[in-house]
């Protein structure tokens, strides 16, 4: 039996509160830079994904997850 295709990615990264924006906004373009990357290496066209980030504060840092959906985790999410 097959094994079913993923249709979304995460990405997490720790990010300290107090680091500078010009950090936060580098980490961020790296994330949105290796996710792409990373789609590719799975068959996936990153022009044809949805993405969503989310920021989670615990204590000095913030949890940064960036999300790409595809496929049919992309129809239900826009559905």
């Amino acid at each position: 039996m097959p094994t079913p295709k993923h249709t979304q990615a995460h990405m997490t990264r720790t990010v300290p509160k107090r680091q500078s924006e010009f950090l936060k906004q580098r980490t961020k373009t790296q994330m949105e830079y290796y996710m792409g990357a990373k789609l590719i290496e799975v068959g996936v066209n990153p022009k044809k994904a949805t993405y969503r980030w989310q920021k989670e504060i615990k204590g000095e840092n913030e949890i940064w997850t960036y999300s790409a959906y595809w496929g049919k985790s992309r129809e239900e999410l826009e559905g």
